[in-house]
């Protein structure tokens, strides 16, 4: 890891990069989150309360989120880091959508609300949303 770290702190970023010692934190609060708000969904599809199809996002957002370490700072890959960030986006903003749906579904059936899940992802999507941009201009900036 000390290897990869130094390779990090080698490779150009832009003047607005955040610090390396936020990341940790802010990750181990968003991974509280996810936590909570996923596993919450893995039930609620194994209860057949909502559909597959619902959790296929977060299933494949998980996929994709626990893939861009090893991407970045093991294969040490700029470029398939920024495609690995952009698809962790996209799945966030599915899930977000299909639990947005499945939520005013359940309600309209008597069932109560799991809005608080789609609300739970704000800060998730906030960070990625920022990573994403961060990501894109550091492989832009080492290409």
């Amino acid at each position: 890891m000390n290897n990869s770290y130094n390779w990090y702190s080698t490779i150009i970023k832009p003047t607005w990069s955040p610090p390396s010692w936020l990341f940790g934190p802010v990750w181990t609060f968003l991974y509280c989150l996810i936590a909570v708000s996923f596993g919450k969904v893995f039930y609620l599809a194994w209860q057949g309360k909502i559909g597959l199809v619902v959790a296929l996002p977060f299933l494949l957002n998980l996929i994709f989120n626990f893939a861009f370490t090893p991407l970045q700072f093991g294969l040490k890959n700029n470029l398939l880091a920024a495609a690995d960030i952009l698809l962790i986006l996209a799945t966030l903003i599915w899930a977000m959508l299909a639990i947005f749906f499945a939520s005013s579904k359940l309600v309209s059936e008597g069932g109560s609300s799991i809005m608080w899940i789609f609300y739970l992802q704000i800060p998730y999507l906030l960070w990625v949303s920022f990573a994403t941009v961060l990501q894109l201009t550091v492989t832009y900036l080492n290409r």
